[in-house]
């Protein structure tokens, strides 16, 4: 088994929503920490992230701020949300990954899909693996439900949130056992 530590320098956590139902809003996440593990033959087999909500960044300060207010994240109040694997399948670089995604307090499951890219060794001899994995979910189940309604029809900010995932982690230099002589 080897465990893996995310590069936050080189890994991205964003997410979109509609915006009045016509344009699509992207942010990030700038603070994030994580771990995985892969077996014996380099498939994975577990996944865990910790996202600091005040670190969100949709370019617009005002906004953010909002959204870390209590209508949203109540970043003060719940700092972190996680994501813990329950699941993973995965046939050559196609990867699905379920697990539990908490936020608020609120616990559901969720799919992620997309690829993982097989380990390599980088200039100073650690391993270096990524995956970029993508989803859907319904911010309402999270207790997610600020909303304004539009005079001719339909709501300011979407209630489907697609979320990506592009992470890169290290784990150290695989050890190699010398042949007797």
């Amino acid at each position: 088994m080897t465990t893996w530590t995310i590069d936050s320098t080189h890994s991205a956590t964003e997410f979109s929503v509609k915006h009045m139902m016509i344009s699509t809003v992207r942010g990030r996440f700038a603070k994030f920490t994580g771990t995985g593990e892969t077996n014996d033959v380099g498939a994975l087999t577990s996944v865990a992230m910790d996202i600091e909500t005040a670190s969100i960044d949709t370019h617009t300060a005002q906004r953010d701020d909002h959204l870390r207010s209590a209508d949203f994240f109540d970043s003060a109040a719940y700092p972190l949300m996680t994501f813990r694997s329950t699941a993973i399948t995965q046939q050559g670089s196609d990867l699905s990954i379920t697990g539990d995604l908490t936020i608020r307090g609120v616990t559901h499951p969720i799919t992620l899909v997309g690829e993982y890219n097989a380990p390599v060794i980088d200039p100073w001899g650690n391993q270096r693996a990524a995956l970029a994995v993508s989803g859907k979910l319904s911010r309402k189940q999270w207790g997610l439900e600020w909303n304004m309604a539009l005079e001719a029809g339909g709501v300011i900010v979407s209630d489907e949130v697609k979320l990506t995932i592009e992470a890169e982690a290290v784990a150290p230099a695989p050890t190699t056992v010398a042949a007797a002589a």
